[in-house]
Parts: C-alpha cells; structure tokens; sequence
C-alpha cells in the first residue's frame, strides 16, 4: 500500500511541475519520422525464442515477428493463415496442408515447406500441445515446396488448432536453417515471415525494442477460409512503419508519459493508476481481453518441500484468492473474480468440483497443522520475486506473507524478470541455485481445456516438472472425447484429480486493462496485437 502511495505521489508531483523524465526526449530523438507506434510493454524482452520461452512478452514479440499456419478467432477456432487450404483423407489419418502464394521471410527466401517441417518438429519437441501432435505423428514431411504432409497413427481433429493456437507457446514458422537449433537452445536471430521486422541493430537490453514493417508481407485474403481479422486470424493489414516498444518498469513513469503523448499504448497499467488515467480525456482506457489471467503458484515438484503432495495440499486451505487478487489489481471487482479453479471462467469447462478447498473459510492455523502432519520439518522454500514486473511482484509479496504465517522457512529471492525466467529451467537444489516456487499469470486461451494447459500436465516436462499418471491419463482421454458432453464429464474429473496432485493453485482471474490515446484505433481485441491497430 504505501508503493502504491507512493507512486500516486509521484506522479500527481511531476503532473503538476510539467515535468517529463530524461529517456523521453532521447527517445523521441531516437525516432525517425513516418508513422511510429510508441508501445510500453509489461517488461523487458528477455527471450526472443518463442520456443524456448513461454513468457507472453516474447509471444508478443514471436506474433510480429512470425507467421503460423493458422490463425485463431475470437471464438478460439482455428482458421488457415499461411495455409491455403488443407485436405483430410476419409480415416483421418493424412492431413495435406498447402501453403498460400507470396509467403516470404524477412530475408527475401521463399517460406518453403521445409521450412514450415522443421519449424512444426522443433516447436512440437517444447510446446505440450505439439508433444501431443508429433506422438499422434507417423511421418511430417516436405512434399515439394509447398505441401506439408502428416502420416499419423491414430486421427487427431484437433491437427490445426495446435498448429494455430495463440497461447505460448506459438508454432513459429522460420527458416529451416534457424528450425534445426535444438529445442533446448536459444535462437537469437530473428527471420520471420510476419508482418514485422526485428531490428537487432536498435535494440537496448533493457530498454528499448524496435519492429518495422515488412514491406514484402502480403496479409491473408478476407476469403470464407480465413475469414475476416479476427484475434490472430484473418488479414493482417499494418498501418505502421515502426513500431518501438519503450521498457519503463516504474508505473508512474509510463503513466506519466501517456499523459504527455510521449506513448502511445501502454500494455498492462496497473490497478492503482486506473482511476487517474480514465480522468485524462485523451486516453482510452479497456478491457480488450476477455478471457482474462489466471494468477498460478507454481511449486518446484524436484526438490522438498513441494515434492510431497501433502505439503502442496496443505496450502490450499490457506491461500485466498481475493487477497492475491486485491494485491494485483485493486478493490475494484471488475478487475477480477475469485473462485477460479482448474479451467477459467471462459471455458465451458470450468466447474465446482473439489472448489471447497479454495472457496471454504481460510484457515490458517490449519494449514499448519496440515503442513506438520505432511512431514515439513524446516526445509528451506526459495521464493522468486521479479522486482521490475509489478503484476507478478505483487503475487510474490502476497505468497512471503503467507508462507511467513504458516511458519515456513522462507528465502524470498528479488531479481529483475529477464533473471527470473533465465533461472526458471534450472533442476538444482536450491543450495545449488534453485528454486522453490513462484507467483505467474497465465491467459484463460492458455487454460480453456487440457489440450493448451500446460500447468496440467504430469508428464515432468514443464516448468515445475510435475509427474502424474492420472493427469495424463484423463487429458488423453479428453482428447480422444467424442463430444463436448463427454469433455465435459472428463474435465470434472480432471480437476478433482488436479485437487488432489496440486500441481499448482489457482490463484483467481485478473481481466487486465489497457491503455491507449484516443487516436490509436480498430485495436484488436485479445492480447497486444499490432495490425488492424492505426492511427485516426
């Protein structure tokens, strides 16, 4: 609370005095003239593999940058993008994806078939949704340059949402020659086919990111196939020659620098400021995504305390959702909802099965009772806290609290969120540098069923590294369902066995705002998207 003061202190003080901070002018210096989106991102551009990182800063990124096979609409259905249209053979077992003419990289190469078979296979090595495709896989392969074609084992309908899907991780097409990088290292040099350039000469660790137009980018017709842009699907038309994100972690600076129209579009405004910032008749503020985050205590399943499953279960008579939520984004309950469980609100999938151990009264003295009867006995818990990420600090600063009143040997470790998520693969024990446990947000796209949600997985794969036979077992079931019904019942069934497994808690569902200038218009809704978006 006194932050939050603080920062209304702030700005309220370099409102009045007129002033503007130092970077503004050395970056409207740092602009060339014609049509310039100034973006304020909600952090600095840690990773630039959308394969390697499931950050939504580097989704963000990978979107403009590259091009995927389909699209998805605002209804979550997949739509063809760089595909022209596909063939089925009657048993559901060959799937022949062509490529629509004009699709070129960055580079002035041809997007070739190839190009797209060794993208599929490294994206499908990471992403839980493409682990599942490539098991149902036969043979993917080149068939000349511009068919795709998938052999599988067994029929798997869902084939072009996987392929399309907007959630981290996205199926990034590039060239062949960056797609044989192995999956578990990093590629840094950005080619694309997407409607923008990354222009690694401009960037600033840090600071800035800079995109330009991809003059060569010809943007899927507005056909019955593709349909009209929609979210991620349909015509991307840019309007912009350049697009500059400027990384301002203090709040009070970018809210100042909307004010002034020094930015144009500042991503994720946090809760506080809101108030102050829809009184400025020159700012838009919305809600354009409504399916929202859903905040998530993700524990380190290697290593004690939180390899034992009564200790992760002991937490959850504990944790209140409306505290972790208030902390995030304010009193006001349009910001959120609390009794979130395994699947957000947007799902049809979402349910109250085993909703007491969240939604009953919160028991402190309980839980540690519970935490005793598991077998803690003192191991050290290391908590990662991202200074510069406010959303997520404030996640990290509700957990230290509560995990003080349970009496758990706490090590709450402060670092920027580049540093977080660098250290987020490391296995060690956290003698050695690990980790116990940390405080994110993922989108309602990323949780809306068992086939995107990789924080259910037990396959030991994700961050986390949780292991569970039956979680598994219950999403190839799902997957294998005939119907929305039978979905339906299976996913019951999923979350009592998530209640059971905990392999994370949710922690309620922040619907995030936005913030933009009156003349920054047709912004899509959805997630930070950067065509249709123009300036009237």
């Amino acid at each position: 609370m006194e932050d939050r003061m603080r920062r209304r202190r702030l700005l309220a003080g370099s409102l009045a005095a007129g002033l503007a901070a130092p970077w503004l002018s050395r970056a409207r210096a740092a602009s060339p003239g014609g049509s310039v989106l100034r973006f304020v991102p909600q952090s600095d551009l840690a990773v630039l593999d959308p394969v390697w990182s499931t950050a939504y800063v580097t989704r963000n990124h990978a979107m403009m940058v590259f091009d995927t096979l389909y699209g998805q609409d605002s209804a979550f259905r997949a739509r063809p993008q760089m595909v022209a249209e596909h063939e089925v053979s009657p048993d559901g077992l060959a799937w022949r994806l062509t490529l629509r003419d004009g699709l070129r990289f960055h580079d002035g190469e041809p997007v070739l078939a190839r190009d797209c078979v060794a993208s599929i296979r490294r994206w499908g090595a990471r992403d839980g949704f493409g682990q599942t495709l490539m098991a149902a896989t036969e043979e993917l392969a080149a068939e000349g340059d511009r068919v795709i074609r998938f052999r599988l084992k067994r029929p798997f309908p869902l084939l072009p949402d996987a392929l399309g899907k907007a959630g981290s991780a996205i199926c990034a097409i590039m060239p062949e020659r960056l797609a044989r990088t192995d999956p578990f290292t990093q590629v840094t040099e950005m080619v694309g086919s997407g409607p923008f350039r990354f222009v690694a000469s401009e960037r600033v660790a840090g600071s800035r990111v800079v995109y330009a137009r991809h003059e060569q980018y010809v943007p899927r017709p507005e056909d019955e196939v593709g349909g009209p842009a929609d979210f991620t699907a349909g015509p991307k038309r840019v309007h912009f020659d350049r697009v500059e994100w400027h990384v301002l972690p203090d709040a009070a600076t970018a809210a100042n620098a909307m004010r002034a129209g020094e930015m144009d579009w500042w991503e994720n405004p946090t809760a506080d400021l809101l108030p102050m910032l829809r009184q400025d008749p020159k700012l838009n503020v919305a809600q354009r995504d409504v399916a929202g985050y859903v905040g998530c205590l993700r524990f380190n399943h290697l290593n004690p305390p939180f390899d034992n499953p009564a200790i992760r279960r002991a937490l959850l008579g504990a944790v209140s959702q409306a505290d972790y939520m208030t902390a995030v984004a304010g009193t006001d309950p349009a910001n959120w909802n609390e009794g979130v469980g395994y699947f957000p609100p947007v799902s049809p999938l979402a349910g109250d099965a085993g909703m007491a151990a969240l939604t009953g009264p919160r028991d402190i003295a309980g839980a540690r009772r519970a935490l005793a009867e598991a077998g803690y006995n003192g191991q050290k818990v290391v908590l990662l806290s991202p200074s510069d990420f406010p959303t997520l600090k404030a996640l990290a600063d509700v957990t230290a609290d509560l995990l003080r009143r349970l009496g758990m040997n706490l090590d709450e470790q402060a670092m920027d969120w580049g540093s977080m998520v660098q250290r987020l693969p490391k296995r060690d024990p956290v003698e050695a540098g690990g980790w116990s446990i940390f405080g994110t947000f993922w989108s309602g796209i990323d949780q809306i069923n068992p086939a995107v949600h990789s924080y259910l997985r037990g396959n030991g794969t994700a961050t986390g590294w949780p292991r569970s036979e039956a979680l598994e077992s219950l999403r190839d079931e799902w997957l294998a369902a005939p119907d929305a019904a039978a979905q339906k019942s299976i996913a019951v069934r999923i979350q009592e066995q998530a209640f059971r497994d905990v392999p994370y808690i949710p922690l309620g569902q922040m619907i995030a705002s936005t913030v933009f200038r009156r003349e920054i218009v047709d912004v899509p809704k959805g997630f930070v998207l950067f065509w249709s978006t123009r300036r009237a």
